[in-house]
């Protein structure tokens, strides 16, 4: 029986915006994948807890984002982990709890040029198959990948979450950037950013 090809966008997503999801298109489109899991991380090592929207809300926002579309999903897995979470865990388990998958952890290319920092970065490479796209100023050398990791040619995508805070912080009306739910969902319910209007 042939496994569903999922790809693991892991991420704080805070926020979630349309650069995650023009990605997650392209990969699902043009990459091959059967559908992709927005794996909303409660704790990244490489980050202070502070500068985090709450669990929660970081992951309503996926919802509403990816609601419709056939292909995404939004998962709460790594909630239910030890933190702060691995992302070597992570795939373990998942491995263990989905057989009927074959998984692809998607990272870019300014995550592969410190990959090396990773917790056990060598058994990620080892065990599991792994997507880099592009990001400005990361340059990749296919040649010199490992087996398991393969670059794909999507566009670039310049918008990042913390653009996205900054702009919310200062009321600017950034409604294009974000998925329409998730703009109604932000202006209507967080206070710091009506406060601002």
């Amino acid at each position: 029986m042939k496994k569903h090809k999922t790809g693991i966008f892991s991420g704080s997503f805070n926020p979630i915006h349309i650069g995650h999801l023009a990605l997650a298109n392209y990969l699902c489109e043009y990459e091959g994948l059967d559908e992709i899991w927005f794996m909303v991380s409660p704790q990244n090592p490489l980050k202070t807890q502070s500068e985090l929207w709450s669990d929660g809300l970081r992951l309503k926002l996926v919802e509403l984002s990816i609601n419709g579309y056939p292909h995404f999903q939004a998962s709460d897995f790594e909630f239910h982990l030890p933190r702060p979470s691995y992302s070597v865990h992570t795939l373990e388990k998942l491995r263990a709890a989905y057989p009927e998958r074959d998984f692809y952890f998607i990272i870019g290319s300014d995550n592969w040029a410190r990959f090396d920092r990773w917790y056990q970065s060598e058994r990620i490479l080892k065990e599991n198959n792994i997507l880099i796209y592009p990001r400005p100023n990361y340059p990749v050398k296919e040649d010199e990948l490992p087996e398991t990791v393969r670059l794909v040619h999507s566009p670039v995508f310049e918008i990042s979450s913390t653009f996205i805070r900054k702009a919310l912080d200062t009321g600017k009306d950034i409604r294009y950037f974000l998925h329409p739910a998730a703009w109604e969902y932000i202006k209507t319910n967080l206070q710091y950013y009506s406060a601002n209007r």
